[in-house]
């Protein structure tokens, strides 16, 4: 069977069919949000990245407004904690995931000592018998929190990763696959239980593919997730090893599940989704978490919307360019602003801390639209008032569309 021809995307096509494929070609739902949605949109996506700053909203609620408008946050609660349609485990990094993937990560919990890092392969290698004790103790005490084994915190102050003993055999557990999360408490702290207590019979019965299928299978979750793709793009939805990944591409494009393409000013070979939308326009609007399965990969957002974004969390403040906690604005099929936001919860009130504009973008009209969003995301986080401050080349017109909004709302 000869090779497909190499079909030839202008960038702009490109860029809708990335962003059908993300849910961004769909108008929002005019009626409430229902479970169901949620569900359609977790299986869209496949993968929901998980971040504990908490400064607007916990990121993983983001993607669904982002698409679907306001929804009540109980109801992707209830996909993880109660229905258990969703599980938690490290994807892309720390992240939600529909439960049919569950066997197909089976082999990086088996390598968990090839896949983890730092702290949990040493507490294996090093303390085996308290890893031990733990997992002997969640299986005879039931769910369990890292809190409740409490025990003194290294001493490095400022990191990310400063976990006691406790927490450390918890998460190798958690890697190994042994337990997992059964929900997140208020304070976001996640709750542990053995894995067949927690996950659906059908998931648990399902056989553990050969690593080969299953990175297979990976890679074409993540083409659908992307619609149109470079190798390192769809490698890096699910953090695969270029070596793995590029085998599975090898057999998906010899299957005919992956087409060849050739996108416009990419600068590298692409792989399409036979089965990817088209639209021939989008009409979006919406406000990006900066861990959105969209932007979560740099490079990528260059290439297809030329924006330049750069997570400025771990920047001193005096070194900032655009803020602490930016969300890009997406409108139509460009990404043409980036906001930094706030929510102060005591005075309630959405603060737009610094806003910006793309080059060549119709600020009246964009600051008309984002106030709008704005608005929107205010309602939905239970905040009564937008402020916006005297920040960015973009906050003069969107104090000046804010200030007419008000008056027509009046």
């Amino acid at each position: 069977m000869s090779a497909p021809d190499v079909e030839r995307l202008p960038a702009a096509l490109a860029r809708r069919i990335a962003l059908a494929a993300q849910g961004f070609a769909e108008p929002r739902p005019t009626g409430p949000v229902a479970v169901r949605q949620l569900r359609r949109m977790t299986e869209r996506l496949a993968v929901i990245q998980i971040d504990s700053v908490n400064v607007l909203s916990r990121s993983h609620y983001l993607p669904a407004f982002s698409r679907l408008g306001a929804y009540p946050r109980t109801a992707l609660d209830d996909l993880t904690a109660r229905r258990h349609a969703v599980f938690e485990y490290w994807a892309h990094e720390a992240s939600f995931l529909p439960v049919r993937l569950q066997p197909f990560l089976r082999w990086r919990m088996a390598a968990a000592a090839e896949h983890a890092w730092g702290n949990m392969v040493r507490i294996q290698e090093e303390r085996p018998g308290f890893v031990a004790e733990v997992l002997d103790r969640v299986r005879a005490t039931g769910p369990l929190k890292a809190s409740d084994l409490a025990g003194p915190r290294p001493d490095r102050p400022g990191s990310m990763w400063n976990w006691h003993e406790g927490k450390v055999a918890l998460e190798w557990l958690f890697f190994t696959g042994e337990i997992t999360a059964t929900h997140r408490t208020t304070a976001f702290e996640k709750v542990y239980d053995l894995t067949e207590r927690v996950l659906p019979p059908a998931v648990l019965q399902t056989p553990t593919p050969d690593p080969v299928d299953a990175v297979r299978e990976l890679v074409r979750t993540a083409a659908r997730a992307l619609g149109v793709a470079t190798e390192r793009d769809l490698r890096d939805y699910f953090r695969l090893r270029p070596e793995a990944a590029r085998q599975a591409v090898t057999e998906l494009a010899d299957a005919g599940e992956l087409l060849p393409a050739d996108v416009a000013g990419w600068g590298a070979p692409a792989w399409l989704d036979p089965e990817a939308r088209r639209p021939r326009w989008v009409r979006a609007r919406a406000l990006l978490s900066p861990f959105d399965s969209l932007v979560w990969e740099r490079p990528r957002v260059e290439r297809i919307f030329g924006f330049r974004y750069r997570l400025e969390i771990y920047t001193p403040a005096a070194k900032r360019v655009h803020g602490y906690y930016v969300l890009p604005f997406l409108l139509g099929d460009q990404l043409v602003a980036r906001v930094d936001l706030k929510a102060d919860r005591q005075a309630g009130v959405l603060r737009v801390q610094a806003a910006h504009g793309e080059e060549g973008i119709d600020r009246p009209l964009v600051a008309a639209a984002l106030v709008d969003e704005l608005r929107l995301m205010a309602d939905w986080l239970e905040l009564d008032d937008v402020d916006v401050l005297d920040r960015g080349d973009l906050a003069s017109d969107l104090r000046r569309a804010s200030g007419e909004s008000l008056a027509l709302r009046a």
